[in-house]
């Protein structure tokens, strides 16, 4: 499909590097950017035809068929709405929406045009986690007790993140839509949440919005789901999941490692090294 990309920052970036590296059909073929300079430089290094500083004329340009919304939090259900206005199918970075209320509306807008609504979770589907999504439905760690999901690192990139009217929140929102899917998968989807409980701070960032959590949520069938968010850990992404069965149990383990490793003195250029680093020098872990 043709690809209109809402956005052309960090994330918007990480997204094209992965359609764009890939030997499919699906490409870009627009960007959109509040600021002309950034959207001219994005369509430049991905090769597009068309860029703008229209968020209309993007969604409604004749070449475009789906729209992948990379923006701020605070400008989901806007896009939403014109991509619903436009009849363009729409897929949405994390978080859908700032509070459930907003989220909703969203999925009202998309089933009311008739349009395909996709929300782009990313851990749910890396090769680990798929590995044991597949064990735990061939029965083999027996029924689901417990599940526990930790996502940590020093902060977001960007300046909005901090702003809790533009982002709906701290790392809970965050870092804890990523985890409570992760428990949810583990757990089943169909089965209802019923209690939650969680204790959230700020405790080094000056704002608003908690920058460390950690919640508990008990589904119908007696699982407890259990994450633990934080922008307050040093050295780099912690992502670690938990399973508890009656017959087995799963650990898994994304912490720093990807199976690259690296030694530098930081002499040779900027250029980005992993997620969440805080260093681009000495052993680097990708």
């Amino acid at each position: 499909m043709k690809i209109a990309m809402l956005g052309s920052g960090f994330i918007a970036r990480f997204y094209a590097e992965s359609l764009h590296s890939q030997r499919r059909k699906d490409h870009l073929v627009m960007v959109y950017s509040r600021n002309e300079e950034n959207a001219k430089r994005f369509a430049g290094d991905y090769n597009l035809p068309h860029y703008t500083t229209s968020m209309e004329e993007a969604i409604a340009h004749p070449d475009v068929e789906i729209v992948l919304i990379s923006l701020p939090n605070h400008l989901h259900e806007v896009a939403v709405g014109v991509c619903a206005k436009f009849k363009k199918h729409v897929i949405c970075t994390k978080p859908l929406g700032r509070t459930a209320k907003e989220a909703k509306r969203m999925l009202d807008q998309v089933e009311k045009a008739g349009i395909f609504g996709g929300y782009l979770e990313d851990l749910c589907y890396t090769p680990k986690f798929l590995k044991s999504m597949a064990s735990i439905k061939r029965g083999e760690i027996g029924n689901v007790l417990w599940t526990k999901s930790r996502e940590a690192h020093p902060g977001p990139h960007s300046d909005w993140f901090w702003d809790k009217e533009k982002s709906g929140g701290g790392a809970i929102i965050d870092l804890g839509c990523h985890c409570v899917e992760i428990g949810r998968n583990f757990i089943g989807k169909n089965i209802k949440p019923l209690e939650v409980m969680c204790w959230a701070d700020t405790q080094v960032h000056p704002i608003e919005a908690e920058d460390h959590a950690i919640g508990l949520v008990k589904y119908a069938n007696g699982a407890i789901g259990q994450f633990e968010v934080s922008w307050t850990f040093r050295g780099g992404m912690d992502l670690r999941d938990e399973v508890m069965g009656t017959e087995g149990t799963i650990w898994i383990n994304s912490f720093l490692r990807t199976g690259f490793e690296m030694f530098t003195t930081g002499k040779g250029g900027d250029g980005y090294v992993a997620e969440k680093a805080e260093s681009n020098c000495g052993w680097l872990f990708r």
